[in-house]
């Protein structure tokens, strides 16, 4: 807890230099902190990486009082707490997890006025017991970390958020401080009104992650496809996402046979188990955690290279928070996405069972959203700027459409071959089978519907089974064919598909990638991406070693030592005295 004359005599650079070890702020870093330090609300809306808990830790350092922050998840308590320790900072979590003697020991350190900041469950704060306990002591500030979990509108709501508000109202001289990585427009909104902010000072920062570089492939054999991804990025970090319990299982053991240190995480598997695995990964005794979307939120692991999507997230808020857990550091990292027709039909058909037609109408527009951003033509990171109203229009370089831009094609004629199966199969049978009877392929199911004798039987050879799925992709997207999922996704003609197969629609298609059979060549370890001399690789990886003695002897995770960013910049400038050490950024005056 910070004393009056201690804070008269730091400044926040001097706190973020001498405990934190950062020679200077990111964006809009330094005007949050001033907001909070003079007791203002504020509202920061920063991308995963670019700092956000340093808004209210080097507040809570440097104002009198304890500073109490919310926090969704008991995975990202333990991490951040274990961080802020490592810092020489008096740090505890008060959740679910602590035995009753260990719960009463936080407290009690908590009254005694030896804690700088304390991290809570929701469900711990909001205890009448709990808050009339705050009301008697000094508070630096209140954090309410992932505020997007607040708003019904954002992709994370929990409803135990909902009731933070009300402690805006019984502690109105304490600054309050909301933080989020994804938050549109309406969520930010809905956030700001929830919490009973006052007049707030409201920070948004770049949505950009120019470190990351995005891809997306349709899938085609996505294991192979996954596979072939995984060979760039050897004995690197990364997670894998996928919908279900079933596949990340089985992705899981498929990464193991091919002797991947790789382990499955979901919440069908036991808190000690999925424990284990977080602290593997953590600790970089495991390299892939496949995970369904239970795993990740508060992961604070900045040497993270990649994140993969199996499947097709449900929307663009989910998506890019979680390919934001790569690349924290600000090394270059890169996100990969498979996308199928199968995943639109999955994810329409869940939609279509939500019973609150509200509720059905914003999970629609997201899904359309995330769809419109997996089937782009155009620059990936425009389409993710633009969705979170960061107006841009200049290609980035740096995702696989500007690299490889699609080569368009007069679609016409191939847009009325397609539609026309559809029609000649009186619209009751499902892609592949379509795909099938355009190709001209001569197996049992299209004899025994006699189908071979059909006027589109064939018409389609100059395309393989690959290529078409990639033109009926377009097609539903460009929307003259839907899926109908209650009916085993057969396609269908919309309305729009007459003026095509009359030929009164012009029609520009890009023409089907062949998928490689490498991966992407440029994405390698994450210090030869950093441009470092043999010499420099040599000392990086001594650095390493050291680092993973100190790490095994602290009993704490490696990167809580030293991140691979400061590694980096060790092994180029090789400092020989404190002051040059002390010059690296993220040494502090305590490591």
């Amino acid at each position: 807890m910070a004393s009056e004359a201690q804070t008269e005599n730091r400044t926040a650079l001097s706190v973020l230099q001498t405990v934190f070890g950062y020679e200077a702020f990111r964006p809009h870093q330094a005007e949050i902190i001033e907001d909070v330090l003079a007791g203002k609300d504020c509202f920061a809306l920063m991308p995963t990486g670019g700092g956000k808990s340093l808004c209210y830790q080097i507040p809570a350092l440097m104002r009198p009082g304890v500073a109490i922050v919310v926090s969704p998840l008991i995975a990202l308590m333990e991490d951040q707490v274990s961080a802020l320790k490592s810092l020489g900072i008096a740090a505890a979590f008060y959740n679910s997890t602590l035995e009753p003697q260990a719960a009463e020991a936080v407290l009690q350190k908590l009254h005694s006025g030896e804690l700088d900041l304390l991290y809570v469950s929701p469900e711990r704060l909001m205890l009448p017991s709990f808050i009339q306990q705050l009301h008697s002591l000094p508070l630096a500030l209140f954090a309410i970390d992932e505020a997007h979990c607040v708003s019904q509108w954002g992709h994370q709501f929990r409803p135990e958020y909902r009731q933070i508000g009300q402690l805006r109202l019984q502690f109105p001289q304490v600054p309050f401080i909301a933080l989020t990585a994804t938050a549109d427009k309406t969520t930010q909104q809905d956030i700001l009104a929830q919490l009973n902010l006052q007049q707030p000072q409201i920070h948004i920062s770049s949505f950009d992650r120019p470190n990351i570089f995005y891809k997306v492939a349709e899938k085609h054999k996505p294991m192979q496809q996954l596979l072939a991804f995984l060979q760039s990025h050897q004995n690197e970090s990364g997670i894998i996402y996928a919908l279900s319990r079933k596949k990340v299982e089985k992705v899981a053991a498929a990464l193991q046979e091919q002797g991947l240190k790789a382990q499955a995480y979901h919440a069908g598997l036991s808190t000690e188990q999925r424990q284990q695995v977080h602290q593997q990964f953590i600790r970089d005794e495991v390299d892939i955690v496949v995970a369904t979307v239970a795993f990740g939120m508060g992961i604070d692991k900045p040497n993270v290279r990649f994140v993969v999507h199996y499947d097709l997230p449900k929307n663009i808020e989910g998506y890019y928070q979680e390919t934001g857990r790569a690349g924290r550091d600000g090394l270059p990292s890169e996100a990969f996405l498979l996308f199928g027709l199968q995943d639109v039909a999955t994810a329409r058909f869940l939609v279509e069972q939500t019973a609150d037609p509200q509720q059905k109408q914003l999970e629609t527009f997201k899904l359309n959203s995330m769809i419109q951003f997996a089937e782009s033509q155009t620059c990936r990171r425009n389409v993710l700027l633009n969705y979170f109203g960061e107006h841009s229009t200049t290609p980035c370089g740096h995702c696989d459409i500007c690299l490889n831009p699609p080569e368009l094609f007069d679609g016409k004629v191939t847009a009325q071959k397609a539609l026309s199966c559809i029609y000649r199969l009186n619209q009751d049978f499902n892609l592949q089978h379509v795909v099938d009877v355009l190709r001209g392929l001569n197996h049992q199911r299209i004899r025994q519907f006699n189908h071979q004798t059909l006027s589109t039987y064939g018409i389609g050879k100059e395309f393989s089974d690959f290529q078409w799925k990639s033109i009926f992709r377009q097609l539903i997207h460009l929307g003259y064919v839907v899926q109908d999922p209650t009916h085993f996704n057969v396609l269908r003609l919309t309305p729009a598909a007459k003026g095509v197969l009359k030929g009164e629609v012009e029609l520009k298609l890009a023409l089907p990638k062949v998928e490689k059979a490498a991966g992407k060549a440029k994405a390698s370890k994450a210090q030869q991406r950093a441009l470092l001399t043999e010499q420099e690789t040599e000392i990086f990886e001594a650095l390493r070693e050291v680092r993973r003695e100190i790490a095994e002897a602290e009993d704490i995770p490696a990167y809580q030592v030293f991140g691979d960013a400061t590694l980096i910049e060790m092994a180029k400038k090789c400092p020989q005295t404190d002051g040059e050490l002390l010059a690296i950024n993220g040494v502090g005056e305590v490591k």
